[in-house]
C-alpha cells in the first residue's frame, strides 16, 4: 500500500528535536522557524511536556467519555484562569477542525438558525461545515457545498451591515479567525470585530472566534481577539494546545445549555490529550512566554523593516507575516536549504509566514535574521 499523495514534499526527513531545532536522517541541523503550522509552541520535547507525558503512560493513556476525568477539570481550570475566560466551559476533542464544527453546530442548536457568515481569505479547516466556511474552492467538495454559507469580505464594515440586512434573521453564526493565518497573517480591525459583536447582539447570532492558529499566547495576548476587547460567544483552539499532541478545544459561554449527547467525542480529553495541554498551560506561565511572544516579534519587526524586498510586515506577537516584492517561494526554498530553515508560506503567495515556538530566544532568532538579511540581499 502506498500513501495517498496529497501532500507536496520537501525531501527532508526529519528524526530528532529539541527546543527550536530539527535533525533530519542524514544529521543535518535546521532551525524551526514555523513550528509545524504553529504547532510547537513550547519548543520540542520541552523536558516538563515530556516527564508530564511519560508520567501519564504509566498509568493510563485512553479510556472514552463515559467515566470520570479529572484531568480534564484541571485542564479547564488552568485554562480558563491563563485565558481569561474562567467562567466559560470546554469541550475538549482532537483538531481545529473539529473545534469548529462542534462550534458551529451549537451555535445552530442554540438559536435554531441555518445560515453561518463567514470571510473572505479564511481557513477554518477541511471538514464538512469547517470547508464550507473556508474560502479556497479548490477543497470545497460538491457535498459541502450549500446556500446556508454567506461570504462577506474582510475588514469590510459596508458588507457586514448589509448581509446582516439581508439575511440576519437567517444567520445562526459568525466564524472569523482571531487574525488570518492561512490567508496571509490578516488582521481583523478592532472596528471590524466591534462591529461583528454589535450585529450578533442584535440579531441573535453567535460569535465564534476560530483561535486555532492565532491562540494561545501566539499573538502576545492569550487570545488575539482579546486586544480588542471583544467577547466571544464560542472560542476555539488546537494547534499550540498540545505542543503536537493532537487536541482541540470549544470554550463555551454559560449562556449555551449542555444535555446528555449534544457533542460527543471518542478521543477528545483522552488522558495523554489533557496532560499534554495541561504541560503546555503550566511552560507557558511559568516561563512567561506571552510576554516572550511580543518582545521576541517586536525584536523580529525592528531587525527586518528596512530590508530590501519588502512591501509589509503583518505582525502580533509571534505571528508574522513578512509581504514581499515578489512570490516568496524562491525565499523560502533558500532559507530552507542554502540556511537550514524552516519557514513557511500562505495563499498569499507574496507572504512568507514566520511563526516559532513562544520560547525562541534572541541568539536563535538572530540566526534567521541573518539568513534572511543574505537571501534578501543576493536577490
Amino acid at each position: 500500500m502506498n500513501l495517498f499523495n496529497v501532500y507536496p514534499l520537501f525531501n527532508i526527513n526529519p528524526v530528532k528535536a529539541q527546543g527550536s531545532f530539527l535533525w533530519d536522517d542524514k544529521g543535518e541541523k535546521y532551525l524551526d522557524f514555523y513550528g509545524g503550522h504553529a504547532v510547537i509552541s513550547i519548543g520540542h520535547n520541552h523536558p516538563y511536556y515530556q516527564n508530564k507525558l511519560k508520567d501519564q503512560l504509566e498509568k493510563i493513556s485512553f479510556y472514552s467519555n463515559s467515566v470520570q476525568n479529572e484531568l480534564q477539570t484541571e485542564l479547564a481550570e488552568k485554562l480558563g484562569k491563563l485565558s481569561g475566560y474562567e467562567d466559560y466551559n470546554l469541550f475538549l476533542c482532537n483538531s481545529g477542525a473539529e473545534a469548529n464544527e462542534n462550534a458551529l453546530k451549537l451555535a445552530s442548536f442554540h438559536n435554531g438558525k441555518s445560515k453561518v457568515l463567514y470571510f473572505s481569505g479564511s481557513f477554518h479547516g477541511r471538514t464538512s461545515a469547517a470547508v464550507s466556511v473556508t474560502d479556497n474552492p479548490k477543497i470545497v467538495a460538491p457535498v459541502n457545498f450549500s446556500e446556508r454559507f454567506i461570504k462577506s469580505e474582510w475588514n469590510d464594515v459596508e458588507q457586514l451591515e448589509e448581509t446582516f440586512e439581508k439575511f440576519g434573521s437567517e444567520i445562526s453564526s459568525v466564524i472569523i479567525e482571531g487574525i488570518q493565518g492561512v490567508g496571509g497573517i490578516m488582521i481583523p480591525t478592532p472596528e471590524f470585530l466591534s462591529k461583528i459583536k454589535e450585529l450578533c447582539e442584535k440579531y441573535d447570532a453567535v460569535l465564534i472566534l476560530d483561535e486555532v492558529q492565532s491562540g494561545y499566547g501566539r499573538s502576545g495576548y492569550f487570545f488575539a481577539h482579546q486586544e480588542s476587547g471583544v467577547e466571544a460567544d464560542i472560542i476555539t483552539t488546537a494547534k499550540g494546545m498540545g505542543n503536537g499532541f493532537p487536541v482541540g478545544g470549544v470554550l463555551i459561554h454559560p449562556k449555551f445549555q449542555a444535555s446528555n449527547g449534544l457533542l460527543g467525542t471518542t478521543f477528545g480529553g483522552n488522558h495523554l490529550a489533557c496532560v499534554a495541554s495541561i504541560a503546555v498551560l503550566d511552560v507557558m506561565k511559568d516561563e512567561n512566554l506571552i510576554e516572550n511572544a511580543q518582545k521576541m516579534g517586536e525584536y523580529i519587526e525592528k531587525e527586518i523593516k528596512d530590508l530590501p524586498h519588502i512591501k509589509s510586515i503583518r505582525r502580533k506577537g509571534l505571528m508574522i507575516g513578512i509581504e514581499l516584492d515578489r512570490d516568496c517561494s524562491e525565499v523560502r526554498k533558500s532559507l530552507l536549504f542554502d540556511h537550514h530553515i524552516f519557514t513557511g508560506n500562505s495563499n498569499d503567495k507574496t507572504v512568507l509566514r514566520i511563526l516559532p515556538a513562544l520560547n525562541i530566544k534572541k541568539e536563535e532568532t538572530d540566526l534567521f535574521l541573518n539568513a534572511l538579511k543574505v537571501v534578501l540581499g543576493n536577490i
